[in-house]
């Protein structure tokens, strides 16, 4: 179920004391058919959504939202765009450490008359006033206003720049809008987009105090004049930028950077500016996001044409990522996310088949081991693997039955930590030191694997130089959500984003169906190299039952590696479902130590925010939702 727009109502959140979907596993029939029903009946959602908006809003508020309604997206623009005659005043006052130009460039394309005229508008209200906006208009002749237009403007402004070209694709276009710049930076602004009147001041502000040579902001994007999504975005994460070109709007970049980049490529015509964004991120010296809604995306029709666009652009975003992986020296498989246009996923070659050696603690639990081992081996097409049980403190006479059981198996190893009581983090870290794998995965007991190419799907990324840790997407039984990632803050302190979401559910911008890099991942199912367990100094003792993964991982980012948490290494986990990082320790005295330790460490982490994680973006909820 699509959860994405959030200026809108989640349809599950307006009437899920009708059904919960999550109760039907894969087999969704009824629950959607439910859900098409109330999505062509508008009396019926409407009713359920002001239900929603009265318990979350009370009454009052509720009659102030459904008066404003019909305004259109032109009263969210006036009152997003709006700063006060003070802040206007010392925005323009303001005297930067450096002198900044800024250059916009803008393609035309038989644009809409009156979309042309608010872009343009929206560069001349700006509060930063060092700028030019350098226009390219490859518009067909029948589009003579355009022309027109753009020329009024030109004898009101000295800092719009106007050139006509003919015949040209965009791409190319682009690049004749880029030759007419002077400025020190370079921004990309569409020809339906308007910004806000602090964009300019913003990024001038980031440029002098973080000196980035690339940067982007969060952006409003709009369809047919309504609201679709306030897209609040994570810090550059490369991962998840190869899954979707998250970053989009608004661009902008030093001219060192342009020079040393180049131009648009007009071979990747339907996606050349994600083209230029993954070339100018990955030789960018600093790459800088504000969290600041500065750019408002708007789209005013849909046609064949566009439709047709749109397939071009996904096809093209695979070229352009497969060149960009190659510029790399990374072999890789890139293709469409079915259903989903404009994401991706991506097969890495595996360079080599490197022994995984597969560490799992265990205390009395039989049934939950058995289950465990056996589908890993009925499920696991990956072949060089060893399994190390690491027991400890077992008093049950079936354990050890159990294990006399497992010497038939080559592939399996018990081995027994030897001190009483329960660290995790010293049983987890004894077993690294058994195995014989340059790859280690941690797995929890209760853990029953269901794709039969996890070992692989996870191997890919932690393979790469730049990756340190790897996680998965865990299911409790009933196929809601158990693991989709951790965030810093979440809570509390950590937690899991998306717990207890139901199996069919997309999330925020796909979040539950690509790719992504994480501040953190559980240790229930985690791949790190030896290299790196061992140069971050393994888990830590001190933390033996809460925070030792997120901890390890933490560790394993100050080093400058990156996480990542895949959608496509699926498993099913066992552990309660309200067991979550503030409330799953039996022992509350020991957990607040470890609560209060993890928080002596990484409270500047802590306070500063999670970088993947957009600051707009409640802690109080696990579902992407807004700040009220």
């Amino acid at each position: 179920m699509i959860k994405n727009s959030q200026n809108e109502i989640p349809l599950q959140s307006g009437w899920d004391y009708l059904i919960d979907t999550s109760y039907f596993g894969k087999e969704k029939s009824l629950a959607w058919g439910l859900i098409n029903f109330i999505r062509r009946n508008r009396n019926i959602y409407n009713f359920t959504r002001s239900l929603h908006l009265l318990k979350k809003n009370g009454p009052i508020e509720l009659l102030k939202i459904f008066s404003a309604k019909g305004r259109g997206h032109r009263t969210f623009l006036k009152k997003e765009m709006h700063i006060s005659k003070i802040e206007r005043y010392a925005q323009e006052n303001t005297k930067f450490s450096q002198k900044i130009k800024i250059s916009i460039i803008t393609v035309l394309n038989n644009s809409n008359e009156q979309f042309l005229k608010e872009m343009i508008d929206s560069c001349l209200k700006q509060t930063y006033t060092d700028w030019e906006l350098c226009i390219a208009d490859g518009s067909k002749k029948e589009y003579e206003y355009v022309r027109q237009t753009c020329l009024s403007y030109v004898k009101q402004d000295k800092r719009i720049k106007y050139s006509r070209i003919k015949n040209s694709v965009k791409p190319a276009i682009a690049n004749k809008a880029l030759s007419m710049t002077k400025g020190d930076y370079i921004g990309i602004l569409d020809h339906n987009d308007i910004l806000h009147p602090s964009a300019l001041y913003e990024i001038v502000k980031v440029i002098c105090s973080e000196k980035p040579d690339f940067i982007y902001t969060d952006e409003a994007i709009f369809s047919n004049g309504r609201l679709k999504l306030k897209h609040y975005k994570p810090d550059y994460s490369i991962d998840t930028l190869y899954s979707n070109n998250y970053i989009d709007h608004l661009t902008i970049f030093s001219r060192r950077l342009f020079n040393k980049g180049g131009k648009f490529r007009v071979e990747m015509e339907a996606s050349y500016n994600y083209e230029l964004i993954l070339r100018y991120t990955r030789i960018a010296s600093k790459v800088c996001h504000i969290p600041k809604i500065l750019y408002f995306n708007r789209s005013y029709k849909k046609t064949v044409t566009e439709i047709n666009g749109k397939i071009e652009s996904a096809i093209s975003g695979i070229n352009s990522i497969e060149d960009n992986l190659k510029e790399r020296g990374i072999k890789a498989h890139v293709e469409n996310k079915f259903g989903l246009p404009g994401f991706y996923r991506i097969n890495y070659d595996l360079t080599e088949e490197p022994l995984v050696s597969i560490i799992i603690p265990n205390k009395d639990s039989i049934a939950l081991l058995r289950n465990c081992l056996s589908s890993i081996f009925e499920k696991t097409t990956y072949k060089k693997f060893e399994i190390i049980i690491v027991e400890n403190n077992s008093q049950k006479n079936e354990t050890f039955s159990f294990y006399d059981e497992l010497k038939k198996h080559k592939r399996i190893s018990v081995v027994y930590w030897q001190r009483k009581g329960f660290n995790y983090s010293e049983i987890c870290n004894y077993g690294a030191q058994c195995a014989r794998g340059s790859q280690l995965l941690f797995l929890n007991n209760d853990i029953m694997i269901i794709t039969p190419n996890w070992i692989q799907e996870m191997l890919m990324y932690s393979q790469r130089k730049d990756v340190g840790i790897v996680g998965a997407k865990l299911f409790f039984l009933n196929g809601a959500i158990q693991h989709a990632g951790i965030v810093l803050g979440l809570g509390g302190i950590a937690g899991h984003i998306y717990l207890g979401a139901s199996y069919g559910e997309i999330g925020y911008m796909a979040k539950l169906q690509i790719v992504q890099n994480m501040s953190a991942i559980t240790g229930a199912c985690m791949m790190i190299k030896r290299s790196v367990f061992e140069e971050v100094g393994f888990f830590n003792p001190e933390l033996y039952d809460s925070f030792n993964d997120v901890d390890l991982c933490l560790k394993v980012r100050q080093k400058g590696y990156l996480v990542v948490w895949t959608p496509y290494a699926e498993a099913y986990h066992h552990e309660s479902k309200s067991r979550g990082y503030l409330a799953f320790s039996k022992k509350k005295g020991s957990f607040s130590k470890e609560f209060s330790y993890f928080k002596n460490i990484w409270g500047k982490t802590l306070t500063s925010g999670d970088p993947y994680y957009n600051k707009n973006l409640s802690l109080e909820r696990a579902d992407y939702s807004l700040i009220d």
